[in-house]
């Protein structure tokens, strides 16, 4: 359904360090890169990120989270470790949601803006 997804960010050099080091576990890198923004992705950017004066403010009530796919569950723990280790806050280990289905497995990561992302991966 989706092209890319955009977001601004307030300090793009601190976000490149994370988004580079949580993203490559799960296959996608820096495709992009500038000054002021940033593209993540496989093949094709999917994930625009941009410096901005105003980056809207998370909400951890709001529901808004951004789940990136993973290939198996050891990327998804590689995901979680990477995401800590440069910034990112715990926001869900890697395990087994089975309220969501007998075979989600997900980690759940705030990064440095404070927006919440996920790995996930369905086998």
């Amino acid at each position: 359904m989706f092209d890319h997804v955009s977001i601004g960010v307030a300090d793009i050099a601190r976000t490149r360090r994370f988004y580079d080091a949580a993203l490559e576990p799960l296959g996608y890198a820096r495709l992009s890169d500038g000054e002021t923004s940033l593209g993540y992705g496989e093949k094709e950017v999917g994930l625009w990120i941009g410096k901005a004066a105003k980056p809207v403010k998370p909400d951890m009530e709001s529901g808004l989270h951004f789940c990136f796919v993973a290939k198996d569950r050891k990327a998804v723990d590689a995901f979680h470790a990477a995401a800590l280790e440069s910034g990112g806050r715990d926001n869900g280990k890697p395990g087994l949601r089975s309220d969501y289905s007998p075979t989600y497995y997900a980690a759940f990561v705030i990064d440095p803006d404070g927006y919440r992302i996920e790995a996930y991966c369905g086998k």
